[in-house]
């Protein structure tokens, strides 16, 4: 095998995202339930004999040390691999959205490079490569819908009602860190079950992050109002600036305001590469 192409790596929505406390090494408990949709972005992998990594942007320019070519010399040092790669890299799923594009890229690089490389990983191995890149790439590994908690790396499927999501992502983006540290930022919500997010997929809870990023990012609110003309109840997804809402019925998107980018999504039930590498026996929730 000398080349895989067209590799989905597809976009998370955080269905809620709430904030229960705060350790004493400053990183912050959180409870949330990561949902796939089908944005992606898109990677072609193609061996290098030489054992350099190099990639190429199909799209959008990307900073020359990113997830993606990271994730590549991760896995080949873990691995203790010879071989090299050239990746090429299609972005669609916007940055600075909270919608994971780039820890979704790691992972998907993981996955085919696993593959390519025919390193034949479990996948718990894998995990172990992808929480050292980021604490959200686990989950696109995974490959299921999540109930997430503690700093990110408690994750167990959960099952998630199919529907369709209008998404929109203002022009401005912004910084996690800046939300995070923020003195106002609510960080005392009561810890949720997950039977009562059942009752209410898409309705269920709020993202504590929200308020404070309508206050640094006026897009976020922009988007939430225009979605409401629309007659449909916007939330932030991860720490933003991307707001969601599920479609309760059909939406012309010809006139978006300006500042905007919205785009029509389905969720997904599983990640297009689920079960691309052996789970080896990997218990659910272990890693």
């Amino acid at each position: 095998m000398q080349a895989i192409y067209d590799i989905p790596a597809p976009a998370k929505l955080n269905l809620f995202l709430h904030i229960t406390g705060r350790r004493a090494d400053g990183y912050h408990l959180i409870q949330s339930v990561f949902a796939l949709i089908d944005w992606v972005d898109t990677l072609h992998l193609e061996v290098r004999s030489d054992g350099q990594i190099s990639r190429e942007d199909l799209s959008v320019p990307l900073p020359t040390d990113d997830l993606c070519t990271r994730a590549a010399r991760t896995l080949q040092q873990a691995a203790g691999c010879q071989t090299g790669v050239h990746i090429g890299i299609a972005k669609s799923i916007p940055a600075q959205a909270g919608m994971g594009g780039g820890s979704s890229d790691a992972a998907s690089v993981l996955l085919g490079l696993n593959r390519l490389w025919n390193l034949k990983l479990p996948l718990k191995s894998l995990m172990q490569i992808g929480l050292s890149l980021g604490s959200d790439v686990p989950f696109f590994l995974a490959g299921r819908n999540a109930w997430v908690e503690g700093i990110g790396e408690k994750i167990s499927p959960v099952d998630i009602p199919f529907a369709r999501l209008l998404v929109v992502k203002p022009d401005q983006g912004l910084e996690t860190h800046k939300i995070f540290t923020d003195a106002d930022l609510k960080r005392d919500s009561e810890p949720a079950i997950l039977s009562g997010f059942a009752a209410d997929a898409y309705g269920f809870g709020q993202n504590d992050l929200q308020p404070v990023a309508q206050r640094l990012c006026a897009g976020v609110d922009q988007a939430i109002n225009w979605l409401q003309t629309l007659g449909l109840k916007g939330r932030m997804t991860g720490s933003g600036s991307a707001v969601f809402a599920p479609m309760l019925h059909q939406i012309d998107l010809q006139n978006v305001p300006s500042g905007l980018q919205a785009r029509q999504c389905k969720s997904l039930e599983v990640h297009p590469l689920f079960g691309w590498a052996d789970s080896d026996g990997l218990s659910v929730g272990s890693y």
